[in-house]
């Protein structure tokens, strides 16, 4: 038997990973040593595939369940040197554009000389049957590109960094990979997707970057600024910011207070007195983007509301009687006063907003704004700030909607191709789903519109507000806002026998939902966390299927509260998979860290990403996965704009799954029926506006699975949270000059 405190070598060909975690890189394996049976060896395995020959060094242990161990203190690749090894490490999917029937072709034509070929001789492979110039390129390039990126591997290892993560710096900084690693690796934080200031924090303790470095601690602030964005803030107070930055970074109040003052003197970050939520001054420091997009928007929407000209003077002095009298011949249906007053206002003020909840008639009062302009020959755009949102919209109406992204073609890099320089061609813009709008997308689409054209945004104010930085539709709805407005109230008879539009009102009104005689709302009491998470599964996958006939993928959404817990987002995704798309001997799945994507999956996106599809992807957005292409190392997703996207298998982390999702991210969003674990355990979320966003997504069915007491708390719970928000005082204060 080995002596496990002494270090050994072990040499063999990795078969199969059983576990890897890709936040820290642990990873549990078994490798042919040349024995009778595999190895399992556990360790810090970062980027290695099966098929690939490894030199491990480490030591000897025992698991009281799983046996004998080697445990990985570090590792190198050995290129095999025999046909079958070859054959399998060039079938193992390791490089881009080989696969196992490609691999087999290639050693049967060159032999033990073909990983030579490919290093040296790469435009040899042509001699091989099947491969013209062009895969012959991206074999050579896909050689290449790992070799280097095991390379920065092999040093990242050191320094805590995932094997994602690893590839996406090698993309972003190539060959001066470990340079800005060693010297800047602050830099990762603002340049890389996935690595925050605490990954970046590691790495540059790590390679010695000390403690109190003005660096680190300028760094620190702008991290603390970022997540505030998180938590849905343009700015900071500078007392909170310092406090925060303090506890964060560990160091001297004074430091950071030096430190914001040097970021200022930079333009790292914007100090500037606003006025707070009762007036009183406060001294807030923003993010550069964010104080832009708060001025240029603030800017903006003074711009459209004092412009002289007008795209649609037609309305300027028409008879209203005769004009709404003309709609209601054309729809057969009488508008209420307040949808009379909001059709005035959108079609005679520049900037105006409609709001109001389910069943108060915004859909019917948006169709007749769009059909009295389409009757005046107006150029009417209709948008919302997701693809489900705009799908509703184009039905509602019958005019092509488009998502914000789309209508404004985003480029690369975020950039609009509209904006005040090259603006839409449009009289009227209406933008539904309004409350998602962050200060910046909001700023790039006021930018867009052309002076002289009408802005109505239409939205309801109660649900929660966007998951970006502000609150866009709350700020112009300020007592104090020149922008005008008209809000809805009265809930239509058709709408009183929905239990889900009764329900709605009922809750926002600070009253518990009914449930005696309702078809369409239903509670199904559990106490505990995990029989809440259990039941919620049942009535997905068995119970909503068999009673209402809908489909537990494309019809059913669960909507959490959170996401960790036994009835969070997270582990009800992993149950919910189990139950909807269970692994099959023909289901194509790749596995990815601690998650396994197969065929048929529910995703979504869960960063913005304006380099793929043809005007970005972006947060939020769902798909199904449509296909896994382990030879191009890609999975093909077909999002809810009906656009294929493809993700290489290092992007993976781009996505998660969405069978249950957190109802900040089902904004905007509608469903034939929801589901909504309401438990004790995530007692800190329980409030009224996220509840009432929850029940306002469903179409059809609403079902909660929880508790009694959860579910009182959760009506109750008024408050929503301040959000640090300058907009509505520099409306208020334009307004007023």
């Amino acid at each position: 038997m080995p002596d496990p405190a002494r270090p050994a070598v072990v040499q063999g060909v990795l078969e199969r990973i059983t576990y890897a975690n890709e936040e820290t890189g642990y990873t549990v394996a078994r490798v042919d040593t040349g024995g009778s049976d595999l190895l399992t060896v556990v360790g810090a395995l970062m980027g290695v595939q099966p098929g690939e020959a490894l030199r491990l060094r480490g030591r000897w242990g025992s698991h009281p369940q799983y046996g004998r161990q080697f445990h990985v203190d570090d590792y190198t690749t050995v290129l095999p040197a025999t046909v079958q090894g070859i054959r399998r490490y060039l079938g193992s999917g390791l490089i881009k554009g080989i696969g196992p029937k490609m691999a087999e072709r290639i050693v049967g034509h060159f032999g033990t000389e073909a990983l030579e070929v490919i290093e040296e001789a790469p435009e040899r492979l042509i001699e091989v049957p099947g491969l013209g110039p062009k895969r012959t390129r991206l074999i050579a390039d896909a050689w290449e590109e790992q070799k280097a990126i095991k390379e920065v591997m092999v040093f990242l290892q050191g320094v805590e960094v995932t094997t994602s993560l690893a590839v996406r710096i090698y993309k972003k900084y190539g060959d001066a990979s470990i340079d800005v690693v060693r010297k800047e690796p602050y830099r990762l934080a603002s340049d890389v997707w996935g690595i925050g200031f605490k990954t970046a924090d590691t790495i540059a303790r790590a390679v010695g970057i000390p403690h109190d470095s003005p660096q680190r601690v300028m760094a620190g602030i702008q991290f603390t600024l970022s997540e505030s964005t998180g938590d849905g803030h343009c700015y900071l107070p500078e007392e909170k910011l310092i406090s925060a930055a303090v506890k964060i970074l560990q160091v001297e109040a004074g430091l950071v207070i030096e430190c914001v003052a040097e970021l200022v003197a930079t333009e790292g970050v914007v100090r500037e007195t606003v006025s707070g939520p009762g007036g009183e001054p406060v001294r807030a420091v923003y993010l550069l983007p964010m104080h832009r997009a708060e001025i240029g928007l603030t800017s903006g929407l003074r711009g459209l509301l004092d412009a002289p000209a007008d795209r649609m003077p037609a309305f300027a002095g028409v008879d209203w009687d005769a004009a709404l009298d003309w709609l209601r011949a054309r729809t057969g249906a009488e508008l209420a006063e307040a949808q009379r007053e909001a059709v005035r206002l959108a079609l005679s003020e520049k900037v105006c907003v409609l709001t109001g909840g389910p069943g108060c008639g915004k859909s019917f009062t948006v169709s007749s704004v769009v059909t009295l302009a389409a009757a005046k020959r107006a150029k009417v755009i209709l948008a919302a700030p997701t693809g489900r949102a705009a799908k509703r919209l184009t039905e509602l109406t019958g005019v092509e909607a488009l998502t914000v992204h789309r209508l404004l073609e985003l480029r690369p890099g975020g950039e609009a191709t509209y904006d005040r320089d090259n603006p839409l061609d449009c009289d009227l813009l209406v933008v539904d789903e309004a409350s998602m709008l962050d200060v910046l997308l909001a700023n790039k689409l006021v930018k867009a519109v052309p002076p002289g054209a009408h802005l109505l945004f239409v939205g309801d104010v109660d649900q929660l507000p966007s998951v970006g930085a502000g609150q866009v539709l709350r700020d112009l709805l300020d007592e104090h806002s020149p922008v005008p407005s008209v809000r809805l109230t009265h809930v239509f008879r058709q709408a009183q026998d929905s239990g889900v539009v009764t329900n709605a009102h009922r809750i926002n009104g600070g009253e518990p939902p009914h449930f005696q005689g309702m078809s369409d709302f239903f509670l199904f009491p559990c106490e505990e966390s995990e029989d809440a998470a259990e039941m919620t599964v049942d009535v997905v996958a068995r119970r909503i299927p068999r009673r209402f006939g809908l489909d537990p993928r494309r019809d059913v959404q669960v909507l959490t509260p959170m996401k960790g817990g036994p009835a969070g987002a997270a582990n009800l995704n992993s149950a919910l998979q189990a139950a909807v798309t269970p692994a099959g001997e023909h289901v194509p799945e790749r596995r990815f860290g601690g998650r396994v994507f197969r065929v048929g999956d529910k995703v979504t996106q869960i960063r913005n990403n304006y380099e793929k599809g043809r005007n970005g992807v972006f947060n939020g957005t769902l798909g199904v996965v449509t296909g896994i292409d382990t030879v191009a190392q890609e999975v093909a997703v077909r999002t809810d704009e009906d656009e294929e996207i493809s993700y290489d298998f290092a992007e993976l982390d781009e996505l998660a799954h969405a069978y249950a999702i957190t109802v900040h991210r089902s904004q905007g969003s509608e469903y034939p029926a929801v589901v909504v674990p309401v438990t004790t355990s995530a007692w800190m979320m329980l409030q009224r506006n996220l509840l009432y966003t929850a029940v306002t997504r469903a179409k059809k069915l609403v079902v909660l699975v929880g508790s009694r007491r959860a579910l009182a708390q959760a009506v109750r719970n008024a408050t929503s949270g301040h959000r640090h928000t300058a907009l509505a005082h520099r409306l208020r204060s334009v307004g007023a000059g």
